[in-house]
């Protein structure tokens, strides 16, 4: 605010000497303003149109093996929870879930509608992902068809497939860690160096270069300026913590290989 203000006064004072540095300072002052109640309102229709899609797209997917099931909809209604949404927010996610999964949705279009939205930003676009494949895999069983809508869902946010791939293989992880299995499985294995995005005969160089990589884009502060809901931090922060026990599995099973 005071940068704005000298800014201005200085530019003021070149036209009118003191009394030209208060009105260049004021209005120096007066467009800082509102330019943050612009990017304040940009940031929350940013926010609005993540929530209402990623429930939208939700309710297409849940409903693409051919019928909505109860549990499908307790995840759902968990995930209102989970966010921490307000009441209006509940009702806005509850009516877009309704709209996705009627007859007739434009899933194409709503994808379509969500990258404008976002700016295309592949973090928040990853993050759009992220919701509907934990959502979907909530009951550990996907179905055929629900597979291939998620593949869709990628390639309509100009995702590599293979996205779905290292989110399924994120969630894998944190069920073992969750459930205290020690990651040294060749499974396991294979699932961390999916979730780096790189190769296994990769060198710890490059393996390094991708794990920070990814803890920069995801980070939840970097996200939140983007504009991901800050009812979604917390999903951010899961992420970021699979990303670490990706890397520290990855870095464990070499040091027990050399």
């Amino acid at each position: 605010m005071l940068f704005a203000a000298i800014i201005g006064g200085l530019i003021g004072y070149q036209f009118g000497r003191f009394p030209g540095f208060l009105v260049g300072a004021a209005i120096g002052v007066f467009a800082l303003r509102l330019l943050k109640a612009r990017l304040r309102k940009a940031l929350q229709r940013v926010q609005s149109n993540f929530l209402e899609s990623v429930f939208a797209v939700m309710g297409a997917l849940c409903k693409a093996d051919g019928v909505v099931t109860r549990d499908e909809i307790r995840v759902a209604e968990t995930l209102f929870d989970r966010f921490r949404l307000s009441g209006a927010q509940r009702e806005a996610a509850k009516n877009a879930f309704a709209r996705g999964k009627a007859p007739g949705f434009d899933l194409d279009a709503e994808l379509q509608h969500f990258l404008r939205a976002s700016g295309r930003q592949p973090a928040l676009l990853q993050m759009f992902l992220q919701v509907q494949v934990s959502a979907i895999a909530a009951d550990g069983d996907i179905h055929p068809a629900e597979h291939e809508m998620l593949l869709r869902i990628a390639r309509g946010l100009g995702l590599p497939e293979s996205q779905v791939d290292q989110l399924e293989a994120m969630l894998r992880g944190a069920h073992s860690g969750a459930t205290g299995a020690q990651p040294s499985s060749a499974s396991q294995i294979q699932d961390a160096y999916r979730v780096l995005g790189v190769s296994p005969d990769a060198s710890d160089a490059e393996i390094k270069k991708a794990y920070r990589k990814l803890m920069s884009e995801n980070h939840p502060d970097k996200l939140a300026g983007r504009g991901l809901p800050e009812s979604m931090r917390d999903m951010a922060e899961q992420k970021t913590r699979e990303i670490s026990h990706a890397y520290d599995v990855i870095k464990d099973a070499r040091k027990s290989a050399a």
